[in-house]
């Protein structure tokens, strides 16, 4: 079976990316961090090994900020639009990374594995069924699949 690709970019279209694989897995994130730093209700992030994320035109740049954890939190963007494209967190850091969902060209394939957060939603979002929703975050183990915790141990 060949192994699927995704790929996707920034808004001006400089910057494009292709990923090898399925994510270890992809969060919905509520918290009013994630609300303040998209502009948006939340975030879906699908996160991946950084070895499978090539990088295929344009340039980066990157802006720090504070994760909900209050950890580290590096938004990779787009060098000529600003569109952010995709973080790294600590404790993982630069050896995986979350691609923002709606930065893919075709992102109807992704399914958020848990909603975090949804203590700080706002008022009038509407969560779908069938998704693990937490107040605030998970235990992975109580959510992934072993060979996808896998994955995610190894980058521990």
């Amino acid at each position: 079976m060949p192994e699927t690709v995704h790929e996707g970019g920034c808004g001006c279209g400089a910057l494009r990316y292709r990923v090898h694989g399925e994510p270890i897995f992809v969060n919905n994130c509520h918290c009013t961090l994630c609300q303040h730093q998209t502009g948006s209700t939340s975030v879906v992030n699908a996160f991946y090994e950084s070895e499978r994320i090539e990088i295929v035109s344009g340039e980066t740049r990157e802006d720090e900020v504070k994760s909900g954890s209050g950890g580290r939190h590096v938004i990779c963007r787009c060098a000529a639009c600003g569109t952010a494209v995709m973080s790294h967190y600590d404790p993982i850091g630069k050896r995986g990374a979350g691609l923002r969902a709606g930065t893919f060209d075709d992102p109807s394939w992704i399914r958020p594995d848990a909603i975090i957060f949804v203590s700080e939603k706002m008022p009038w979002v509407t969560l779908p069924e069938g998704i693990p929703a937490f107040e605030t975050t998970y235990k992975f183990s109580d959510v992934l699949p072993p060979e996808r915790m896998a994955r995610l141990m190894a980058l521990v």
